[in-house]
């Protein structure tokens, strides 16, 4: 996919290869892989340079990810709702095209920074960046990504986050974690989404699901839970709570964690 979308070059990094950007300059033969490359390596020390900025604030940074119209933004809400009065929240939501879904966050008295990326099909650390100079980091515990809906670039990219989380709607199918192995290796926590509609979908196991994740020799949480219960958000608000006081204490002894990017991604980016 990425061999030929040319989503490595978006928004927030095209400055570093136009006239007069760091990476202008290339030799013949080998122009497209050490562009994509220096990209991804600049990529990576602007990601360092956004977890520093988290770190220094005391902030727990979580990337959201998943295909389009799982329930992220439906997650969030309910997330928000749950634990309003407990942390200080804020959104970066990254979509292709319009703001909807950062004013249903801003609905809820949440500042969410809307990302735009027109035909990137997932989030980089520059923008993530830009983003955060939106942000008041002082004033926030922890820090959601939401990105772009997309099972396959989105788990390649550091964005500076500590962890990653990746939804599995019930609508889905449950060898999507077969079929798309990338993106559920780099989970921490892997959400079962729309569990509500399990008595209506009869081609829909969770301990299928699972089995395939485990066969991904993934030991992450697996989680069953639907925005619209919130009887069944118990599991997902716990191991939030949970990620954020093992951060903290991270960050108090003067440590970090990063995410697990996955090399299959990296060759994909990379290499043609």
């Amino acid at each position: 996919m990425c061999d030929t979308c040319g989503c490595n070059v978006t928004q927030g990094n095209r400055h570093l290869i136009e006239a007069g950007g760091k990476h202008e300059h290339t030799h013949d033969g080998k122009v497209a892989v050490e562009v994509l490359e220096n990209l991804l390596s600049e990529n990576d020390h602007q990601a360092g340079h956004n977890r520093q900025h988290f770190g220094n604030h005391g902030v727990l940074a979580v990337n959201l990810m998943s295909s389009p119209g799982s329930g992220k933004t439906s997650l969030l809400e309910a997330t928000i709702d749950a634990l309003n009065q407990e942390f200080r929240i804020a959104v970066i939501v990254g979509d292709l095209e319009t703001e909807n879904d950062a004013e249903r966050i801003r609905s809820k008295g949440i500042s969410a920074v809307q990302i735009t990326t027109g035909t990137a099909c997932h989030l980089d650390a520059h923008m993530v960046h830009s983003a955060l100079h939106q942000l008041n980091l002082d004033d926030l515990d922890i820090v959601f990504v939401e990105n772009v809906g997309n099972l396959v670039c989105p788990a390649s990219f550091d964005l500076g986050q500590h962890l990653n989380v990746t939804l599995l709607s019930v609508t889905e199918g449950d060898d999507k974690p077969a079929k798309y192995p990338v993106i559920f290796r780099a989970a921490d926590a892997i959400l079962i989404s729309k569990s509500d509609l399990l008595p209506y979908l009869d081609d829909f196991k969770p301990e299928r699901a699972e089995q395939a994740i485990r066969h991904l020799a993934s030991e992450a949480p697996v989680l069953n839970l639907s925005a619209r219960n919130s009887s069944t958000l118990d599991n997902w608000l716990t191991w939030l709570r949970k990620a954020f006081t093992i951060q903290d204490a991270r960050r108090a002894a003067g440590e970090t964690t990063k995410p697990k990017i996955q090399p299959e991604g990296e060759k994909l980016h990379a290499h043609g």
